[in-house]
């Protein structure tokens, strides 16, 4: 049940909200306008907040600025209750701590439907990775449970990249963030290109990433994911490291060691017909057992457990650079770089923008006015070159 929270001095407004939100079933708190301590609405730990601002009071406005201040309810979406007349003249100050507004007296269910929709909006932002934007815990979570539910057929993936914590200690943690931006763009590549319309991709936290494709549909993900992120992801280190094939590091024992460079280790469950799963928790277990077999292994590879098909553990795929002859191609943000034609700091900001929206590399170098359309025919021009 959700809980929602009425901040508001109009005793008439607040009976009919309760009247009608509890019909709707929801938990109805009330709360009068002017309150400082925080302390009673934390215990509740409403879903949303509906304020009163009557007029854009600044008394009112204060609470809500209050609320957004507060760790603890900085997250809890505010939907505000505020006067026409005086819309215009405290608009900017409206802005300050609220999530959505509408005119009073409300429609109830013109209420309804922003309070449901911010929720939604709230709770997908929490559970949601800053970095990525791709959802993570809980959702990921509730979609597992929504198949195991309905007793559909899937492959669920679990990505880790081996070796990022060398990489993050030795290049810092803003090129280890442009990493994960990275491996979560070419997963969503990958996804969207040999998957299907509704797969599902998640970013559970720093270096580990899910998906839930179909069960035609895994080894070629795999396959194409991990070819993808060997022939990018060492453009990521200093051109001595690439060409070493390593970088020098204390191991956890604190001895120096060379640190092969990173690659992907991706453990699979697969749930089809023949398969018994019940619960999350024998997905998690199988998923632990094969990734820290992987964890043994060098170099990128996936991994299936298909023992719950009365069939042995499958083998490893081990992908080997030599194995396909486009991985010695370059990306052309690296070709770009190696002419002079662009400057780190303005490829690092191409790419950012790049991963965010989906848009050909070389068409937002040219919409920042880095480089222009003869510089990227000619880059396009030399040789075998990976165009992402």
């Amino acid at each position: 049940m959700k809980k929602i929270l009425i901040v508001s001095s109009d005793k008439k407004l607040k009976e009919v909200l309760k009247f009608c939100f509890d019909g709707w079933g929801y938990e109805i708190f009330l709360e009068n306008s002017g309150f400082k301590d925080l302390t009673p609405i934390k215990k509740i730990s409403p879903d949303v907040v509906v304020a009163d601002v009557h007029s854009a009071s600044k008394e009112a406005l204060e609470i809500c600025r209050i609320l957004k201040d507060d760790f603890i309810t900085a997250f809890i979406p505010i939907v505000a209750l505020i006067d026409k007349r005086q819309l215009r003249d405290q608009l900017l100050e409206i802005k300050q701590g609220i999530d959505d507004y509408l005119i009073k007296p409300p429609d109830p269910l013109d209420l309804r439907v922003r309070i449901e929709m911010a929720i939604k909006r709230s709770q997908y932002s929490f559970y949601s990775s800053p970095l990525t934007g791709l959802p993570s815990g809980r959702i990921i979570e509730e979609t597992l449970k929504s198949k195991i539910d309905n007793s559909e057929n899937f492959a669920f993936g679990y990505i880790d990249i081996d070796n990022f914590k060398y990489f993050n200690d030795a290049y810092g943690y803003l090129k280890g963030d442009r990493v994960i931006m990275q491996t979560a763009y070419i997963l969503y590549t990958v996804i969207k290109e040999s998957g299907r319309k509704n797969d599902f991709i998640g970013h559970i936290g720093g270096d580990d990433f899910v998906f839930i494709t179909s069960i035609d549909k895994y080894i070629a993900v795999s396959e194409k994911f991990i070819s993808l992120f060997d022939r990018l992801i060492p453009f990521h280190y200093s051109d001595p490291d690439r060409s070493n094939g390593y970088i020098t590091a204390r191991d956890r024992t604190h001895k120096i060691k060379n640190i092969p460079l990173m690659s992907a280790s991706l453990a699979l469950v697969l749930k089809d017909g023949s398969s018994v799963i019940g619960n999350i928790i024998e997905i998690n277990e199988k998923v632990c057992e094969i990734k820290r077999y992987l964890k043994t292994l060098a170099g990128s590879k996936f991994m299936s457990d298909r023992r719950n098909r009365k069939e042995r553990l499958s083998g490893p795929n081990i992908h080997k650079k030599g194995d396909r002859s486009k991985d010695a191609c370059k990306p052309l943000g690296q070709i770009l770089l190696e002419k002079g034609e662009l400057s780190q700091d303005q490829l690092n900001e191409g790419l950012l923008v790049h991963w965010k929206r989906g848009i050909v590399l070389g068409e937002v170098l040219k919409e920042l006015g880095f480089i222009t359309e003869d510089n990227l025919n000619e880059a396009l021009k030399d040789g075998d070159l990976y165009k992402r």
